[in-house]
Order: C-alpha cells, then sequence, then structure tokens
C-alpha cells in the first residue's frame, strides 16, 4: 500500500514539474509578445505625437520694433502680426529673414533665405575651360568685356583709387555664332566671382507671378553670393519691346520684364552684382532694358575679319595632325563665316580624314568640309526665307 502511494506522489512531481515547465515556456512566450507589443506601443505613440504636433508656418521679418517685438508677414496669405522672439534668436533676426512660426504666431526658429531649385542649379559649381586665349580675335571685344565685368571683380582698388564707378552691366549682340557665350564662358573661368548663368526662356512661365518670383530669387541669391555676375543667355525671350496684344501670355512675359528692370535699377541696391546678357535680335529689345545703369555698354560682337578667321582656324585645328594646310587658302574660302562655323570647319575635316583613315588632315579634306558646312549653312538660310 505504501508502495502504491509512493509511486503516484511520484507521479504526481513528474506531472507538477512538466506543467511548471509549460507554464515558464508560456511564460517565456507571452513576455516576448508584451515585449513586442510595447515597442509597438511606443512607436504608434511617437506617431500621434508627431500627428499632434502643430505645423509650423514660414514668415518673413519686417522689422523688429523698440519693444523688442517682431513684425511679420506671412507667406502665402500675406497676413501681418506682431510676434515674439525668445532671447537666444534676437541677435539672428533682422529685416528680410525668414523665420518659422507656430500656431500661437511665435518665432520657433530662423531658416534664413530659400531657393527654388531652378534658381539653384543656375549657379556654376565648376567654371568652364573656355579662356580668352581659346577665342581667336575680338580683342578689343574682350577688353571691354573684361573692363565692364571682370576687373571690377579682380582690381577694385584700381576703380577706387581713380574715383570712378565700374558699368554695372554689359550686352552682347550680334549674328548667332560669333562667340557671345564663349566670351561668357571665359568670364566665369577668368573671374573671382560666382557665377550665376541662365536662359531667357527659363523665365517664361504659365502662372502669374512665376516669372517674376524667379527674377527676384535669382536677383536675391546674387547678392547672398557676391561679388557674382548673372549671365542672361537670349534675353530677347523676356526683354522684347512691350506691346498692347492682350494676351495673358504677353502680360506675364512683360511682368517678368518689369521685375528684371526693378532688380537691375530699382530701389534696391544691387550690390557688388554684375550682369551680362546676350541676344541675336538687340532691335527687338525694350527701350528701357538697354538705357544707362542697366546695360552701361551695349557692344556688338561682329563676324570674324581675315586676321580672327586665321586664329580661329588655327585655335581649332591646334590639336590635329595636318599635312600641308593653307591657312591663308582657307581664310579666303571661309570669308563671311562665324566662329561656330570655323569650328565646325575643323571637325569636319577631320571627321573626313577618318572616313579615309588617313594618318594626317589633308588641305582637300578642309576645303571638302568648307563646301559641306557652307551647304548646310545655305540650306538653314532658305529654311527661314
Amino acid at each position: 500500500m505504501d508502495e502504491t502511494i509512493f509511486t503516484t506522489s511520484g507521479g504526481d512531481t513528474d506531472l507538477s514539474s512538466l506543467q511548471v515547465q509549460d507554464l515558464k515556456a508560456k511564460l517565456l512566450d507571452l513576455k516576448m509578445k508584451n515585449d513586442l507589443l510595447h515597442k509597438e506601443n511606443n512607436q504608434l505613440k511617437r506617431e500621434n505625437n508627431q500627428l499632434k504636433r502643430p505645423p509650423l508656418f514660414v514668415a518673413v521679418v519686417l522689422d523688429i520694433l523698440d519693444s523688442g517685438e517682431v513684425y511679420l508677414r506671412q507667406q502665402g496669405n500675406n497676413q501681418e502680426y506682431i510676434s515674439q522672439a525668445i532671447d537666444e534668436l534676437r541677435d539672428e533676426l533682422k529685416p528680410g529673414v525668414k523665420v518659422a512660426v507656430n500656431n500661437t504666431l511665435s518665432i520657433v526658429r530662423t531658416i534664413g533665405n530659400t531657393f527654388d531649385t531652378r534658381v539653384r542649379v543656375m549657379e556654376l559649381d565648376e567654371s568652364p575651360e573656355v579662356t580668352f586665349e581659346q577665342i581667336g580675335g575680338l580683342k578689343q571685344e574682350i577688353e571691354e568685356v573684361r573692363e565692364a565685368v571682370e576687373y571690377p571683380l579682380t582690381r577694385p582698388e584700381i576703380f577706387k583709387r581713380i574715383g570712378v564707378e565700374p558699368p554695372k552691366g554689359i550686352l552682347l549682340h550680334g549674328p548667332p555664332g560669333t562667340g557671345k557665350t564663349l566670351i561668357a564662358k571665359a568670364v566665369a573661368h577668368q573671374a573671382n566671382a560666382v557665377f550665376i548663368r541662365m536662359s531667357g526662356s527659363e523665365l517664361v512661365h504659365k502662372f502669374i507671378g512665376e516669372g517674376a518670383q524667379m527674377v527676384r530669387e535669382l536677383f536675391t541669391l546674387a547678392r547672398e553670393r557676391a561679388p557674382s555676375i548673372v549671365f542672361i543667355d537670349e534675353i530677347d525671350a523676356i526683354g522684347s519691346m512691350r506691346t498692347q496684344d492682350g494676351t495673358s501670355g504677353s502680360a506675364e512675359v512683360q511682368r517678368t520684364l518689369m521685375q528684371l528692370l526693378a532688380e537691375m535699377d530699382g530701389f534696391n541696391n544691387r550690390g557688388n552684382v554684375r550682369v551680362m546678357a546676350a541676344t541675336n535680335r538687340v532691335d527687338m529689345l525694350d527701350p528701357a532694358l538697354l538705357r544707362p545703369s542697366r546695360f552701361d555698354r551695349l557692344l556688338e560682337i561682329p563676324l570674324p575679319d581675315e586676321d580672327s578667321r586665321k586664329q580661329i582656324l588655327k585655335i581649332h585645328s591646334a590639336r590635329m595632325t595636318l599635312d600641308s594646310v593653307d591657312f591663308d587658302e582657307l581664310v579666303r574660302l571661309t570669308e563671311q563665316a562665324t566662329g561656330a562655323e570655323l569650328q565646325a570647319v575643323c571637325r569636319e575635316a577631320g571627321m573626313i580624314a577618318v572616313r579615309r583613315e588617313a594618318d594626317r588632315v589633308a588641305m582637300t579634306d578642309f576645303v571638302a568640309a568648307v563646301k559641306k558646312v557652307k551647304n548646310k549653312s545655305c540650306a538653314e538660310d532658305r529654311m527661314f526665307l
């Protein structure tokens, strides 16, 4: 009887041990699930707090009042109000600075000036490799460009010593392919300044006021990066004479032009910002754009003369292996050719030599290239007749 009881008790002991182990395993599993739920709960709390956090609005500081209060204008709805700023931010606040405000209109932090991404990409991070030595001819024109744009930035002490104010802007005009943009690239390479380049067509936009805002931000960026050079290629896209045709597109272009006129010579000080522009149709530009203090110099870039054509041909063929090429004869054959056409002649001559698997570029290759480029130019001219 005692043995039976002992066996039963032993069985109960084994059963209780298994139950304890099973309960421990379940407890461990529940602990793991609890930890997981705890982490999910914390994540949901953080997301909930983020959703409950009031958004920050952007405003512009208009003035700092004598009482220490800040006069703000909220962007978007143009509402103006007076707010407070913490002591740590007061030294950073000045008219024109953008700030972030909360729902109570208290200043949370300063954010500085923000620019449209389309404006930021106009700033050149690396200067072009073109130098003035790579431009054939145009010695007088290049010197005038350097006097108006480069020297005021690289040699300001000369102008200060003489007591003369350098030109604020220069407009390059002339036939297509004469080297206007090439000169701008050389200036960007040579001048010790930030170079901001854009095309006039980039300022033509669909929505009202968008083009004017880009012009405003462009010059704000130029003033912040000063000394700087702003180059506007094909300025006739926005600078043509103002007309009254009644279309909304024309009105938007005129608004953009008026903003450009105000930035170039308005009440706001342009600062150490030089403006360069280029166009093929100077006759289409608005007279208000051409007057002094906006463009102090109107510089014509003509077709290259004989000496210039010879220099251009030698520059573009300098790396080629030549075989008895008569440059004087090529100069005669390329009369009335532009610099871009002369560059195309050298390129085509090299391609002809490659096609016939020659070791050198011969005179016959250049003659054939001249004929090909001239025929192409004549065909393009007939297209626009």
